[in-house]
C-alpha cells in the first residue's frame, strides 16, 4: 500500500517530534543544572509534559484523516446503494 503525500509528512513529524522530546529534555535538563538538580528535573518534565501535546495534535490529524477517509468510503456505497434502489 502506497502512502500519500499527507502520511509521509506526519510520519515524519511524528519522529521528528519524539527526537525534540528526547533530545530536547536532555538539552534542557543541562541547560538548567547549574539552578539545581530540583528545579532542572522540574523544568525538564514540564518541557517533556509541553512537547507531548505535540505528539497528541498529530495524532490527533492522523485520526481525523482516517475518520474523513471513513467518511468518504460510507458516501460511495450509500451512493451506489441509492443509485441501484431508485433505478
Amino acid at each position: 500500500m502506497q502512502k500519500d503525500i499527507f502520511d509521509r509528512i506526519i510520519s515524519f513529524l511524528h519522529g521528528a517530534s519524539w527526537a525534540i522530546v528526547i533530545f530536547g529534555a536532555f538539552i534542557t535538563f543541562n541547560l538548567f543544572f547549574f539552578l539545581g538538580f530540583a528545579i532542572s528535573f522540574f523544568i525538564t518534565i514540564v518541557f517533556i509534559f509541553v512537547s507531548l501535546f505535540m505528539i497528541l495534535a498529530l495524532d490527533a490529524f492522523v485520526v481525523n484523516k482516517q475518520r474523513l477517509d471513513e467518511a468518504e468510503k460510507q458516501t460511495e456505497l450509500l451512493k451506489k446503494l441509492y443509485s441501484k434502489h431508485t433505478k
